[in-house]
């Protein structure tokens, strides 16, 4: 029966995959953006593709700029944003931890050094650098705090599912295995949700992007017809603040650094849940 689930959870994956590659074309979205639905889709199938469809695509020409607007959209973007990036990493980890054997606390690190270093320095900081004038060193610096934060609270709903669907389909630990594939997407799909609220958080406080306009220009007379806005129009904003989805706010030290702790606490729950329950510390 697992093995018809999974056959069906594929083929889904695949068609869902081809819709979005193929609809977000024309969709007013930024390009990196475009490129982390497609890559969402690809971890989670048709989950995927029903996040693009319900925040992202737009219902009728003109609206997009309307529609993303809506607060959960803004956050489902900068989530969808971190993991998309992250899980590249985390695969790749996951792929080169298998082929060398490493005991499991060693992989879970190798996945979290990767993913955390593909999140933050190409799909953060190198793809929205334009977006601070131009500079990488200062995109780095302005991304970092959310990179870490966005990471931590993947890794801590995804090591512990990870883990105990591993310890429960045994052969799920070889990469040129279905199973291994299964279980990699359903821990991505447990990590995106933990990784939602702090999202809310980073966006609320101007810490990250969400959803935004990007027109062409004929795209952004139609949009000004219908009393939209345009990525095109914030051509005078200050390049920090064109990082963020809005105006960001003065955020205290010491309410990032709560933030923080609280992310490194939620990521050590879920090593312990891995550990207590999924013989995390076990594994080879």
């Amino acid at each position: 029966m697992l093995n018809g689930i999974m056959l069906l959870w594929f083929v889904l994956t695949g068609l869902s995959v081809l819709f979005v590659a193929v609809d977000i074309r024309s969709t007013p979205e930024s390009p990196v953006l475009k490129w982390g639905f497609i890559l969402l889709t690809a971890y989670t199938g048709p989950v995927g593709a029903f996040l693009y469809v319900l925040g992202c695509r737009e219902p009728l020409p003109g609206t997009h700029e309307q529609y993303v607007q809506a607060r959960w959209r803004q956050v489902l973007g900068s989530t969808m944003h971190c993991v998309a990036g992250d899980a590249v990493g985390i695969l790749a980890g996951a792929v080169l931890g298998a082929i060398l054997h490493l005991p499991r606390p060693a992989d879970i690190g190798l996945e979290y050094l990767l993913g955390f270093g593909f999140g933050w320095t190409i799909f953060q900081a190198l793809f929205m650098r334009d977006m601070v004038g131009g500079f990488y060193k200062r995109a780095l610096k302005l991304t970092f705090i959310a990179a870490l934060l966005s990471m931590n609270w993947l890794m801590a709903g995804m090591v512990p599912a990870m883990t105990l669907a591993m310890t429960a389909l045994p052969g799920s630990h070889n990469p040129r295995a279905a199973d291994f594939w299964f279980v990699m997407s359903m821990a991505l799909l447990t990590g995106f949700i933990t990784a939602y609220p702090i999202n809310w958080w980073l966006v609320a406080k101007g810490l990250k992007h969400g959803m935004m306009t990007v027109r062409s220009g004929t795209d952004e007379k139609n949009s000004k017809s219908h009393g939209g806005g345009s990525m095109h129009e914030q051509g005078h904003v200050q390049p920090h603040e064109a990082l963020h989805s809005g105006r960001p706010d003065k955020n205290s030290n010491a309410a990032v650094g709560l933030m923080a702790a609280l992310s490194f606490l939620a990521l050590a729950v879920g090593l312990g849940m891995a550990t207590v329950f999924g013989g995390f510390g076990k594994w080879k």
